[in-house]
């Protein structure tokens, strides 16, 4: 028995070294943990699970017999994170470059298929030179396994993918399909074609860091919500993401202690500037409403227009969307749309409750917003929060124009209640530009047209230009001083904690892709 214990504990050990210890030098040399040290900094002390250790490939082709490395590629398992039960895999960059080969690919299914059985989240941290070529096809179809199981948890357990190293090729579906991607800075890169493919089909002399790197996808493409500065930063980064959302599509969100108090806030009441064109930075009016230091800002460097991210109110987890007026007055286009309704879709897979801030003038006018389709991703958003059906709240706190209006949560979509500043000018478009369409012929038959428009513009705003008339139909359900914010929301969120509602009986929807 003595003799069998030894080998076992050589073979545990052969399989912690992964690729061997040279190569761990490799990876430490560029500023790079190794996949082990990564689970280690990430999870609960003393809590990590591994299932597969001794895991070999079965390829033979190629000399790759003589090339057998215990967990082929991959470290999977389960743990804690801050006592909660999570499941991650994190690729081994130091055994044949983190290669997915078929049994690679067996060891993440495995784990993907227990988190959605026990309804926890999937953490998966890549670094990974693509599929195994030596094993042709049979790497191939092992990324297709994983990408249906990314479906098919898909709503029902969240899923994050942490981009630290490459991802490319095929590999990079995996981590698109999942709830939220983070790359660390200068030693991560996406891209389905590299530089060198880009150079030969289209001519172009781009770098790796420059087509895929963690600032391109985080301002450019939008296709990593946060980025990190090394690869401790990326790990706490994803534990403090995973402390705002609940385990499963059933599970109720978090909640963090907290003893209601005095909650006015008295800075909330000059935030809004006095002149309807100046701007301001609603984050001031998210930092004023949450509970302190709570905002962690998702996609913050892409779509700057509108503003999305997690928060706490008297403790509850709540997720944000918010206009920006100092982007663009945030206005909604292309991109912010797109933005703003993939988070509202996560929030309402996992019974995250919103806030909507809302000051909007209207959509972004213009030859380039329209030939990118703007109509239908503008309906992406509209469709995300008609479908939604966690508690919703609005508070509009300066313009609701236009079509924008209706799409940002308003009553008329199904928000549960919506709040107005006194402030709020809820109508079709400004009073400006309104007059001069319908008071034309008499400004234009007027001795003094620039006073008759003033007079007009003047009328319009004083019958359009605030929140009485929405209130009075209904559509907003009350006017608030801006001081009171906090308290009123923090009690209609309690109202709303039990709320239940159901969609009509479907297969699914066909929001406008």
């Amino acid at each position: 028995m003595q003799d069998k214990i030894q080998i076992l504990e050589d073979k545990i050990q052969q399989a912690q070294l992964g690729g061997g210890e040279a190569r761990i030098v490799k990876q430490h040399q560029k500023g790079k943990l190794t996949a082990r040290e990564r689970i280690h900094f990430f999870l609960d002390s003393g809590s990590f699970e591994e299932i597969g250790m001794l895991v070999t490939h079965r390829s033979r082709d190629f000399g790759m017999e003589k090339q057998q490395f215990y967990g082929d590629g991959v470290i999977t398992g389960y743990g804690t994170v801050n006592g909660r039960l999570v499941y991650v895999f994190a690729q081994d960059f130091t055994v044949f470059g983190g290669a997915l080969s078929e049994t690679h690919a067996e060891k993440i299914c495995k784990i993907m298929d227990l988190a959605m059985k026990n309804g926890a989240p999937v953490i998966g941290l890549n670094d990974s030179g693509g599929a195994r070529i030596q094993e042709g096809v049979k790497s191939l179809g092992g990324y297709a396994d994983i990408f249906y199981r990314n479906v098919m948890a898909s709503g029902v357990v969240p899923q994050i993918s942490a981009i630290m190293g490459p991802c490319a090729g095929g590999a990079v579906y995996s981590p698109a399909m999942t709830d939220f991607t983070i790359m660390v800075e200068g030693t991560s890169y996406m891209f389905v074609t590299g530089p060198n493919v880009v150079k030969t089909v289209t001519n172009e002399e781009v770098s790796a860091e420059d087509l895929g790197g963690a600032t391109a996808h985080a301002t450019k493409s939008g296709v990593t919500h946060l980025t990190a500065g090394n690869d401790l930063i990326c790990l706490e980064k994803i534990k403090t993401l995973l402390s705002y959302i609940p385990q499963n599509c059933e599970d109720k969100v978090p909640m963090a202690p907290y003893t209601i108090g005095d909650e006015v806030r008295e800075e909330l009441m000059n935030i809004v500037p006095d002149n309807p064109q100046q701007p301001y930075d609603m984050r001031e009016v998210i930092h004023g409403i949450m509970d302190t230091e709570s905002f962690f800002e998702i996609h913050e460097a892409y779509a700057e227009n509108i503003v999305v991210g997690f928060a706490r109110l008297a403790g509850r987890s709540v997720g944000i969307i918010a206009n920006q007026p100092v982007s663009l007055a945030g206005v909604l286009d292309v991109e912010s749309s797109k933005k703003a309704a993939r988070f509202v879709r996560f929030c309402d897979c996992f019974n995250i409750p919103m806030l909507v801030l809302v000051d909007v003038p209207g959509f972004l006018p213009g030859t380039d917003q329209e030939w990118n389709g703007i109509i239908v991703n503008g309906a992406k958003l509209l469709y995300a929060f008609s479908e939604a059906t966690v508690p919703r709240v609005t508070l509009i706190t300066r313009k609701a124009y236009g079509g924008a209006y209706d799409v940002m949560n308003s009553k008329h979509i199904g928000a549960d209640l919506n709040f107005a500043w006194p402030g709020a000018e809820i109508a079709v478009m400004g009073a400006k530009g309104a007059s001069e369409i319908i008071f034309r012929r008499e400004i234009g038959a007027a001795e003094d047209p620039v006073a008759k428009l003033a007079e007009k513009e003047a009328e319009y705003a004083e019958k359009f230009a605030n929140p009485y008339s929405a209130t009075q139909r209904g559509f907003v359900d009350e006017v608030i001083i801006p001081r009171d914010s906090r308290r009123k929301l923090i009690k209609a969120f309690a109202m709303l904690e039990n709320k239940v509602d159901h969609l009509p009986k479907k297969k699914h929807g066909n929001i406008p892709l």
